[in-house]
């Protein structure tokens, strides 16, 4: 900046420190202009460290005299006169430490890229209690090669003195290293990395370009509201995978079922109408997914998608399903001598019943008495079985082409139903003790997030 004092023009300049200290010819004490000795110059970089040990952000600010002319430059940065220092303070917010304990704990990796130097961003690592290690520069990120980076990044937390360039360089390491990267920023200079990670959060309060290039923009203070938004994330995932393995479990079973049946009897297994109420029930059991409580266990550590896991249920749960639905077969037709409407009532109950309560089963990796499910599951899942029995005995079952059971069919139901259960839980334990043995076998890597 060049202003101008009378008759004179006086360029004023600032910028970090170690950037200024090379052009300064003097510096000015008590109104005097004094020349820079060996031992000033040692006093003003003994200054700079210690404001910025202090966690301070420091700019030196110096100026000189230059004669009047069009345009001036970079060139014209010479023989600066040293004015002083310009500290900034920029304190953590209080709850900032509990909340990085806690996302950690929850296998959250944080990671800080800073345009600050390494002093500053050391210090505001150790208030909110994350231990720096090996700070990397800038410098020392120019001289590496793509691989080497790609092994620094993962094992470094501090990156200091780093440029926009770089933070796309540290980010890319990241994905290419398998891990999952969000990063957090609110500068014009954040808007390239915000678009390169897998998620860009930025706050409301940053520039126009950071929140457009965000994914995700924080409206509260503080990094509460992103801790409970990643466990909040895991919770839906979560319970998307308890739908997806009742859904494609349940369905194959059923399809498999219908499809066997068909080659021995000499009617419908089901009616259509039959088959749709079914469904539609079993859907209206499902709404309250969503509601449904998560293990602790599950939301404290990352969670990726399994697709040979959902793939592993549906091959094996599913024929267990049918099987039971064999059995069922046998014993409407061989034990209770069933016409055909008692068949179709019969399958249709028992159908219901197994795919709608094994949700209980699944919904959780250990033990079901030991997980409770939510009020409104419970409600769901119970009603739907209830209306699934109660329909023969309503108004509707000729309409529906129900027709009452006798009261040792229902002795049946139970027990079936408990043994099916039973065998899934078994089931389900031995499917997850092996897709964790694959995992252990080909590692992911924890996802990482930069800020």
């Amino acid at each position: 900046m060049v202003v101008q004092r009378g008759a004179q023009r006086i360029l004023i300049t600032k910028g970090a420190p170690e950037g200024i200290f090379p052009l300064l010819s003097g510096y000015e004490a008590q109104g005097k202009t004094l020349p820079i000795s060996e031992d000033v110059s040692k006093r003003m970089q003994q200054l700079s460290n210690e404001l910025n040990s202090q966690g301070f952000r420091s700019l030196a600010v110096a100026y000189t005299e230059v004669s009047a002319q069009a345009n001036y430059s970079v060139k014209d940065e010479r023989n600066l006169i040293l004015a002083g220092f310009l500290s900034f303070a920029d304190q953590p917010l209080p709850d900032a430490a509990q909340i990085l304990a806690s996302l950690k704990e929850d296998g959250v990796e944080m990671k800080v890229i800073s345009g600050d130097n390494d002093r500053v961003t050391s210090h505001v690592c150790a208030e909110v209690g994350l231990d720096p290690g090996r700070v990397v520069t800038g410098e020392e990120l120019e001289r590496m090669t793509d691989p080497a980076l790609t092994v620094v990044a993962q094992q470094a937390r501090v990156f200091a003195r780093i440029s926009p360039a770089q933070k796309n360089r540290i980010l890319l390491a990241l994905k290419h290293a398998g891990h999952a990267v969000g990063f957090m920023g609110d500068g014009i200079n954040d808007a390239p990395s915000l678009h390169a990670a897998d998620v860009g959060i930025s706050v409301s309060s940053a520039v126009d370009v950071a929140r457009d290039a965000a994914d995700v923009v924080l409206v509260q203070p503080g990094l509460k509201v992103l801790h409970d938004g990643i466990v909040e994330g895991r919770k839906a995932f979560g319970n998307v995978m308890k739908y997806l393995l009742m859904g494609t479990s349940s369905n194959f079973g059923n399809v498999l079922s219908m499809a066997g049946a068909s080659l021995f009897l000499p009617f419908l297994p089901m009616l259509p109408t039959q088959i749709l109420l079914n469904n539609l029930l079993y859907d209206l059991a499902q709404l309250t997914i969503p509601t449904d409580n998560v293990d602790e266990t599950y939301l404290r550590k990352p969670q990726h998608w399994d697709i040979s896991l959902i793939r592993n249920f549906m091959v094996y749960i599913g024929p267990i399903s049918s099987i039971f639905d064999f059995l069922t077969f046998y014993v409407l037709l061989r034990v209770f001598h069933t016409t055909e409407a008692q068949f179709h009532t019969g399958w249709f109950i028992e159908s219901l019943a197994t795919q709608t309560l094994v949700l209980f089963v699944i919904r959780t990796a250990k033990n079901p008495l030991r997980s409770r499910p939510s009020g409104p599951l419970i409600a769901t899942c119970l009603a739907a079985v209830a209306v699934g029995i109660l329909l023969p005995f309503s108004p509707l079952a000729g309409v529906l082409g129900f027709t009452a059971m006798p009261a040792n069919y229902f002795l049946f139901l139970v027990v079936a139903t408990a043994a099916y259960l039973v065998l899934v839980e078994f089931a389900k334990r031995w499917l997850l003790r092996r897709s964790a043995k694959a995992n252990l076998a080909t590692p992911r890597n924890a996802p990482a997030r930069a800020a």
